[in-house]
C-alpha cells in the first residue's frame, strides 16, 4: 500500500528554497546562518547548510542576491545577503506561480474530501 511520505516537504515544486531564500532576504539582510534558522521556520526542519551556500552563491551569480562583508566585534567577518531588484521581480514572479498552484491544490483537495465522503457513506 502506497504511503505518504516521510519528508512533508516532498510535494512542494522543485527549487522551493531559492523563492524561500528570496523572501527571508527580502524581510531582511542576513548572514547564512540566519537564513539555516529562518528556514526552519518556514518548514525546512533539517536544511542543508551546504546547500543553502550553493544556493546562495547561485543566486548572487545571477544576480538575484547582492552580498558584502559584515565585520562583527564577536566574530569573523560574515557575508552578508541583501535582495537585488532583480530578485525582487523573482520573488514576486514565483508568488505568483505559488498561488496559482494553491488554487490547483485547493481544488485538488476539496474533490478529495468530496471523494472519501462519498466513499465511506457507501462501505
Amino acid at each position: 500500500m502506497p504511503r505518504a511520505s516521510d519528508d512533508p516537504l516532498a510535494g512542494l515544486p522543485r527549487n522551493f528554497q531559492r523563492p524561500c531564500l528570496l523572501l527571508l532576504i527580502g524581510e531582511k539582510p542576513s548572514h547564512g546562518y540566519d537564513l539555516l534558522d529562518r528556514l526552519r521556520d518556514l518548514g525546512f526542519k533539517q536544511a542543508d547548510p551546504g546547500l543553502l551556500y550553493r544556493s546562495l552563491r547561485a543566486m548572487e551569480q545571477e544576480g538575484l542576491v547582492k552580498s558584502d562583508w559584515e565585520v562583527s566585534e564577536l566574530g569573523p567577518p560574515r557575508r552578508r545577503y541583501e535582495l537585488s531588484d532583480e530578485g525582487k521581480d523573482w520573488l514576486h514572479a514565483w508568488a505568483g506561480s505559488l498561488r496559482e498552484t494553491e488554487r490547483m491544490l485547493d481544488r485538488f483537495l476539496h474533490r478529495y474530501a468530496l471523494f472519501t465522503r462519498t466513499n465511506l457513506r457507501i462501505k
